[in-house]
This record gives C-alpha cells, sequence and structure tokens, in this order.
C-alpha cells in the first residue's frame, strides 16, 4: 500500500476527545474516527488489525474445540422479556419497532437467542457438550460511552457459549475457555491478570474477568502478593476486623445535641472518636421501595454487594426529594426505632459493641447504639467496598488496589437460562434435564484500544508480531531524484512480489515528517532508501523496538528484509 493513497491521514496532534495515551494513538495514527458518542468508524490500518485480532481469536476457539456461527443482531422483544432482561438490562437496551408494530432489540448479547437455536438443534445427551461462537456487532446504549474504544454503543464482540449436561461437565468447557483467552491475551501482546467478578445483568454464579492494568483503566480490582488472590472491587471478600474490644459491654443509650454537624468526619471529630465508632446512614431506593443501610462511618457501600443481597433490578442513591418523601433525617439517620423502610446493614456492623447513631431527630445523636438490643436488620449480609490496604480474605495480608481495562469475562451461567427459557436434553435416563450453561466475551475494539495502550513509547505504536497491520514500512527520502525514486519502486515491486505486506511512504514530504510517520504507525521493520544509502549501494534497515539501524547491500536488501520482519 502506498502511503499517499492511504484512506486516513495521521495527525499531529490528537483531537480533544482523547482521555487517554492508546486513545490520542489510535486516533493520531488514523485507525479509527469517531462518528458520535460511543461511535466509531475503522480505517483501513484499524481495520487490518481488528482482523488480525479476530483470526487469533479464531484460531484459539476452533483450537478449544468450538464451532463459529452467525446469530441475528435484531431479537424478537419477547425472548427478554421471558428471560427477565428487559428488566435487569432496560438502560442499555436499543428498542426498534418494525412497520407491523412487532417489537425489537438490537442485542447487546446473545443468550437468549442461542438458546433458541439449542431448543432446535440439541435433544439429548449424546449431542453434548457443544460450544459455538460468533463475531458480531452489539449495541448498547451506554449513557456514558468513554476511553474512545473502551466503552462504546456500538462494538463487535466474540461472545461464545458452552453447553453441558453437568456441572462437572461446564467446569472442563470454562477452563478450555480460561486456557484459550489467557492464549489470546498473550498472543495480542495484552498482559492480564484473571480476577474474580461479579456476573450482573448476565447472572450465573462464578465468573471471572481478564483485566490489562493501567492508571488509564476504568475499574478497579484488589490483588494480594502473597497468595495470589485478585478480584474486581465490586465483589472483593475482604477481612473484617471490629474495633470494640471483646472485652466492651453494651451500655446504655443516650441521647445527645449535636447541633450544626451532618458528617460522620464532623460527627468524630466532636465526640473525639475515631468514624469507627459511628454507624452510617446510606439512602437508596431498591425497585421503588426505600432502602435504609447502616454500615461502620469508615467504610463505604458496595452498590454491586448491595444490589445482590437485596435481590433489586433498579437500585440508586436517594435524591434529596426522595429521602424527605420516605421520612429519613438527613444528617442524625439511624435504624433505631425505624418504620416503613427495609433496612439492610453491613455484616460487621452487628459485631461492634456502642456505636454513635443518629436519633432520627434533627441535630441529635445517640451514644451506645448497639445491633440486636436497640434495632435489627432485615438484611445482614457483606456490603462494604473494600479498600487498599484493607486484609485479604485468604490469608490476612494487604490487599492493593489497581485499575484496569477489563479484555474480556467468562461466565458459569449454569441453568439460569435453560429453566426460564425451557432448554432441556433428554439424560442418560431419558429424563428431560434443564442444559447447564456458560459465556465468554471478548470486544474486539476494547482489545485493540488495550493493544495500543500496552504497546507504544513516547514517539508512537510499536505492534506486536502478530498484529502489524504491515511487515515493512518503506520510507524512500528524496523522491525528485530519479535514481531514489527507481530504487525504491523496485524494492516496494520485489517486496509484494515475494509476499511481503509493506507500507510504502512514496510521499513528498521531508524526512522528518516521514520518520515521525513511521514510528508513529508502528511496523516492525522501517527500510529507508536515500540518496544517501545508495551512495553506499545499500539501504537502512531499523527495526521499531531498536535504537540503532544498518545498512543492508542493495543487492542483499530483499534476502535481508525477509529475514527480519516478522513473518
Amino acid at each position: 500500500m502506498r502511503l499517499s493513497q492511504l484512506f486516513g491521514k495521521t495527525l499531529r496532534e490528537a483531537p480533544a476527545e482523547a482521555e487517554t495515551v492508546g486513545h490520542r494513538l489510535l486516533l493520531r495514527a488514523a485507525l479509527v474516527q469517531q462518528l458520535s458518542a460511543g461511535v466509531y468508524s475503522a480505517l483501513p490500518l484499524g481495520w487490518r488489525v481488528l482482523r488480525k485480532i479476530e483470526q487469533i481469536i479464531r484460531e484459539e476457539m476452533d483450537a478449544a474445540g468450538s464451532q463459529e456461527l452467525m446469530m441475528p443482531a435484531i431479537q424478537p422483544l419477547e425472548l427478554w422479556q421471558a428471560s427477565g432482561r428487559d428488566r435487569s438490562m432496560a438502560d442499555v437496551l436499543f428498542h426498534v419497532i418494525d412497520k407491523r408494530d412487532r417489537h425489537f432489540v438490537l442485542g447487546p448479547t446473545h443468550e437468549e437467542a442461542v438458546v433458541e437455536l439449542f431448543k432446535r438443534q440439541v435433544r439429548s445427551y449424546r449431542d453434548l457438550p457443544v460450544i459455538v461462537y460468533q463475531i458480531q456487532t452489539k449495541f448498547r446504549d451506554e449513557p456514558r460511552p468513554r476511553g474512545g474504544l473502551v466503552r462504546l454503543r456500538q462494538f463487535t464482540m466474540k461472545d461464545a457459549y458452552s453447553f453441558d449436561a453437568d456441572f462437572e461437565g461446564l467446569d472442563v468447557s470454562y477452563q478450555k475457555m480460561f486456557r484459550a483467552y489467557s492464549r489470546i491475551f498473550q498472543r495480542c501482546g495484552v498482559p492480564t491478570t484473571p480476577v474474580l467478578a461479579d456476573s450482573g445483568a448476565i447472572g450465573g454464579k462464578d465468573t471471572h474477568e481478564f483485566v490489562y492494568l493501567t492508571e488509564s483503566g476504568e475499574d478497579s480490582a484488589l490483588l494480594c502478593d502473597r497468595c495470589g488472590y485478585a478480584a474486581n472491587a465490586e465483589c472483593t471478600d475482604f477481612q473484617k476486623v471490629p474495633v470494640s474490644p471483646d472485652s466492651d459491654q453494651p451500655l446504655p443509650v443516650q441521647e445527645i445535641p449535636t447541633p450544626g454537624i451532618y458528617t460522620i468526619e464532623a460527627l468524630a471529630s466532636h465526640l473525639g472518636i475515631p468514624t469507627a465508632k459511628t454507624c452510617k446512614a446510606v439512602f437508596y431506593a431498591a425497585d421503588g421501595r426505600p432502602l435504609f443501610v447502616a454500615i461502620r462511618g469508615d467504610m463505604e457501600v458496595n452498590e454491586t454487594k448491595l444490589r445482590r443481597a437485596v435481590g433489586s433490578v433498579d437500585l440508586h442513591y436517594m435524591t434529596e426529594a426522595e429521602v424527605i418523601a420516605a421520612g429519613f433525617v438527613p444528617g442524625s439517620a439511624s435504624a433505631v426505632g425505624l418504620r416503613d423502610a427495609r433496612i439492610v446493614a453491613d455484616d460487621l456492623v452487628p459485631r461492634e459493641v456502642n456505636l454513635v447513631a443518629g436519633a432520627n431527630k434533627p441535630d441529635t445523636h445517640l451514644l451506645n447504639v448497639n445491633y440486636g438490643r436497640d434495632w435489627q436488620a432485615d438484611v445482614v449480609a457483606d456490603i462494604a467496598l473494600a479498600r487498599d490496604g484493607y486484609l485479604c480474605a485468604q490469608c490476612g495480608a494487604p490487599l492493593h488496589l489497581r485499575r484496569g481495562i477489563e479484555m474480556g469475562q467468562i461466565f458459569k451461567l449454569g441453568t439460569v437460562y435453560s429453566e426460564k427459557l425451557d432448554a432441556t436434553f433428554l439424560d442418560r435416563d431419558d429424563q428431560l434435564k434443564p442444559v447447564v450453561m456458560g459465556c465468554y466475551g471478548i470486544g474486539t475494539e476494547r482489545l485493540l484500544a488495550a493493544v495500543v495502550e500496552a504497546n507504544h513509547d513516547e514517539q508512537g505504536i510499536i505492534w506486536p508480531t502478530e498484529l502489524t497491520p504491515y511487515q515493512v514500512h518503506l520510507v524512500a527520502l528524496g523522491m525528485d531524484r530519479p535514481d531514489v525514486a527507481e530504487a525504491a519502486e523496485r524494492l516496494y515491486d520485489d517486496l509484494q512480489a515475494a509476499g511481503v505486506a509493506v507500507l510504502y511512504d512514496d510521499r513528498d514530504e521531508s524526512p522528518g515528517v516521514k520518520f515521525n510517520d513511521a514510528d508513529l504507525l508502528g511496523m516492525p521493520l522501517r527500510v529507508t532508501v536515500s540518496a544517501r544509502t545508495l551512495a553506499k549501494d545499500s539501504v537502512e534497515l531499523k527495526r521499531r523496538s531498536e535504537a540503532q539501524s544498518k545498512l543492508v547491500a542493495l543487492r542483499e536488501a530483499l534476502t535481508a528484509i525477509r529475514e527480519a520482519a516478522p513473518p
């Protein structure tokens, strides 16, 4: 490909919307271009990389025994109503109504659709196990697209689905996909860390995310250096240690005035106690009902854990108007004597003695509040958000908080969908059983973003061997000189004839512009033809990952380039 004819021009400066180093490089190198928020076009160079990512995925999925198929992007709403995800994923569903008033959704994922395929294709345990996958466009009405290609409204996903006769079989399929994912990310040059995760609206039980650790990531994970425990912050378990000594005995409740004190920090400072000796009130609405949450004052609520604990679909922090309508007293609220609200307590609160809590009166608090004696909760569960330095639940060592980008996720769905959608098979005893499922996803654009984020320097991209758009970047300096133009054109033709993928910079630009673009675009091998090299009957070879270049005799150039270029 001649650079003068390439559709997509490099930029000296990244557009203002670029949020991370990788995003800036994607835009500057003309790999992608934004059409609207969360919607991007892949330009020719970017599309070449995406196709190579897809090829790696196909090779590893096929090697793991999975079969590729294709399902429609448009799906009947009735399927989503049957699974209940018309409600649990309502905030991201795109809806379409056809000319006959039939209601469809644009698929954000394909569990429902693949179950319908299964029901028509599989009858017996003899047909199991089976794993199918597709690489297809998905649509999610993300309220806050961000990070360039990290969170999109339209994107391409490899989604795979396994069907097994029992949970032992699911474990086997899950491990196959775990190993396949590890190989995919390794081949793409993105180091990932598998972490325990929350299944969210997908459902199911066990799940792992493969996270690329980077400060530009939108996710948070807690890692233990001692035992290797790793989990998304949404579901991290940690050791909870009461601050109350075992010898402490409950004291009588005492009401005290606290005028003008509305925060935990101000309350603790006023009383001369640590925030851990207070019981904080947090107000939520869960599926339209008031939810009073009690947690130790030095901790924060983990909304993912809270949603799971109360089994709610719609959970949000109450607005000021909702708080007043529910009868709560901001700044002085507690569960003592509270009625007409569901109460949820973090499981550490019942283990503490003599906490300070609100009196449900303005400017008033209570000393020596104790769970069980003074109040009780409808639900007691771990709802606390893990933080850096908290103790690992497995070994007690401090956890370390790291940011990262989720590269892919694998789920043990179990029978969640098969029971709701009546996906059964005949077992060895001719009994109908619900099929046991797993699902496994990788976003290809997000992977491209991580590839660039993980493989660059100050000058530009450094492509991993298997993903480089072209093997060689041929640079001709001084195209106005007949000898340079002739030698460069001949080498370009010879490389193409030899099957080497080459990007040929035949533009009438300065050496600085051409070399800067070569570094920005990041092909593994730069080959330069100039008057200087021809004076020595040579061409210059320079690897993108190395600082030094070398001269190679012109007559040996083709052989030397083929040996130096990646396969």
